[in-house]
């Protein structure tokens, strides 16, 4: 079987600390960036080993996206899709070289949460895609930009439940 496609999706939230990367300041002090885990209760959703990799931040799976470096700004207008690894996928797949292929059900739109609106959710499902059936969007899905049902689409092909997912929370970089 193959495996299905990470799936963006967005909702709201905020969190607690860990990772920890020392960044020049513009005087020539260095000051600490640091990385937030999610609360335990948000971190229930990260499970699987699934990895989002953006450049210069590396994994963001079950974590708070810092301030610091305008790493908010560069996720919501620079920087393009992240890199999605699966390190348990079958050996060779593309997907455990963080290199999938596959057909594209909608196109990769950065995160841009509206300014004053807290933190926003964003996570990455991964599922196991029935042999030999045929995965698509409906018209209606389609001409809705990405507002589709994921649980109708999960129970229209017999998802089941994710192999693996993920989560980030950033918020507006301007907030």
């Amino acid at each position: 079987m193959e495996l299905l496609r990470a799936a963006l999706l967005a909702a709201a939230l905020l969190g607690a600390a860990v990772r920890a990367e020392e960044t020049p300041w513009g005087d020539g002090h260095p000051r600490t960036c640091f990385f937030e885990l999610l609360s335990s209760l948000d971190n229930k959703f990260c499970r699987g080993d699934l990895e989002v990799i953006y450049p210069e931040l590396g994994d963001v799976g079950c974590t708070y996206i810092p301030e610091c470096r305008q790493y908010r700004q560069r996720i919501s207008r620079e920087w393009s899709s992240p890199r999605v690894r699966y390190p348990r996928a079958d050996k060779g797949a593309d997907l455990r070289a963080g290199t999938p292929g596959g057909r594209v059900l909608t196109e990769y739109v950065r995160p841009a949460p509206p300014s004053r609106s807290g933190y926003h959710r964003y996570q990455f499902r991964l599922y196991e895609q029935p042999a030999h059936e045929a995965v698509a969007l409906s018209a209606e899905e389609l001409m809705s930009l990405g507002a589709w049902s994921m649980e109708r689409f999960v129970e229209r092909f017999r998802l089941g439940s994710p192999v693996a997912s993920t989560q980030f929370l950033t918020k507006h970089y301007g907030d």
